[in-house]
């Protein structure tokens, strides 16, 4: 598909997208629009033993960034405060602490299964804070396992005790009771450890709530703009078509009229009649077409399925659709889909050189599928306007459009539209 028209940037209404915008969901630490600019979600769970050693493990790391505050930090500490040397100093105590946040990001990683974005890098800042208060929860998480084995050692004896005859009822009662408070408070620490661990993990290693924040008013404010164009072009291709197309045949249709009116034999009035009611056809033929650009009624009405046949029937190229989705759709939803295929269908028919066109919509959990493909030359320009008002359009509901158009063909649209 090499032409592209303005009206694949068109938003049907400002209401529509405002819609849209509302149902935006604000992603979580781990969430990616694209899965390409954020960490990954967390994958398959690992066992509790690598998990218990990936956590006496964590208990050595925090002991060597410890060491490292105290030794290199002192150490430095003279060259930190002059200013001359203070740029030196500083990139000889980052190199340590990035080899340590190395150290436990492979950690986090190996026993833990987190999967880190391998292109994010974190600032300095972020580093030694996470080193900071990885320390004191790594050493604190060491106490916590000490004070469990020593309750193990405890209940040894005190079992040994029992064992002998030489602990009372009472005193038994008394000791498993403490005991079992002990035990889950060491336990309910373990556990608000581990977690504290991981959530400064994510926050050193992949992009913190705030960074995503920042990255999501961004990515709000761009679709803003590209709604706003949209529409504006929108506005602009309505007006060329009307101004262009039946205007022009409207003024043709009256000159016929006033021909007819002005002709002095019947046989000329009835042939200048005939071209008028063959104009008034054409004209009714394109301001339907027009219509049908601007918003179709039976998707209203009839649902998606039945607008996307009636794009097959207008086509000149033979359309084959294959619609594989169960109940309505959201309107936002089936409105964009119905434009995308509209627009490629219209684009592979007049621009491709495509001798058939192929268009498959099917539902793959929550995200709806629109796969359009045809025969042509190829070469589509991602970067043209009608393909940028499409990616536009399908961006404004959190989708993706993807492009595969190499010359020589065939040309694949697919966009991804989420559901929820």
């Amino acid at each position: 598909m090499q032409g592209e028209s303005a009206g694949g940037r068109a938003g049907n209404s400002a209401a529509g997208h405002a819609g849209i915008a509302a149902h935006h969901r604000l992603p979580g630490p781990w969430d990616g629009r694209n899965g390409e600019d954020d960490a990954a979600a967390i994958g398959r769970r690992p066992s509790w033993p690598l998990r218990s050693v990936g956590a006496l493990l964590g208990c050595a790391t925090a002991l060597l960034g410890s060491l490292h505050f105290l030794l290199v930090g002192t150490a430095l500490g003279p060259f930190l405060l002059w200013p001359l040397t203070r740029t030196s100093a500083f990139g000889v105590l980052m190199t340590g602490a990035r080899r340590l946040a190395a150290l436990e990001r492979g950690r986090r990683s190996v026993f833990f299964g987190d999967r880190f974005p391998e292109h994010y890098k974190a600032s300095d800042h972020k580093i030694l804070r996470y080193l900071a208060v990885r320390s004191w929860t790594g050493l604190l998480c060491g106490i916590v396992i000490g004070l469990l084995a020593f309750g193990v050692v405890l209940a040894g004896v005190l079992v040994r005790g029992t064992a002998q005859g030489g602990v009372r009822w009472d005193e038994l009662l008394t000791q498993v009771l403490l005991g079992a408070v002990l035990l889950f408070l060491d336990l309910q620490g373990l556990h608000s450890l581990a977690a504290l661990d991981a959530r400064t993990a994510r926050e050193c290693f992949g992009p913190s709530e705030r960074e995503l924040l920042r990255r999501r008013i961004r990515e709000l404010a761009t679709s803003r703009a590209a709604v706003v164009q949209a529409v504006d072009a929108e506005r602009r291709r309505i007006e060329r078509d009307l101004h262009d197309g039946i205007q022009q045949r409207l003024v043709a249709l009256a000159m016929l009229l006033g021909r007819a009116r002005r002709g002095r034999s019947p046989e000329q009035a009835e042939a200048l009649l005939r071209q008028a009611h063959q104009e008034s056809q054409d004209v009714l033929a394109e301001l339907r077409e027009v219509a049908w650009r601007v918003y179709p009624s039976a998707l209203d009405s009839l649902g998606l399925e039945e607008a996307l046949a009636g794009v097959s029937e207008r086509c000149a190229v033979p359309v084959r659709t294959e619609y594989d989705v169960a109940g309505p759709l959201p309107q936002p939803v089936a409105t964009a889909a119905y434009f995308v295929v509209s627009e490629c269908v219209t684009n592979a028919a007049k621009h491709s050189g495509a001798t058939a066109v192929s268009v498959r919509v099917e539902l793959h959990g929550g995200m709806l599928v629109v796969r359009i493909q045809d025969n042509g030359r190829g070469g589509a320009n991602p970067a043209g306007t009608g393909l940028s008002g499409l990616r536009s359009r399908v961006a404004a509901l959190d989708g993706a459009l993807h492009i595969d158009s190499p010359e020589g063909g065939p040309t694949t649209m697919t966009a991804e539209l989420p559901c929820a």
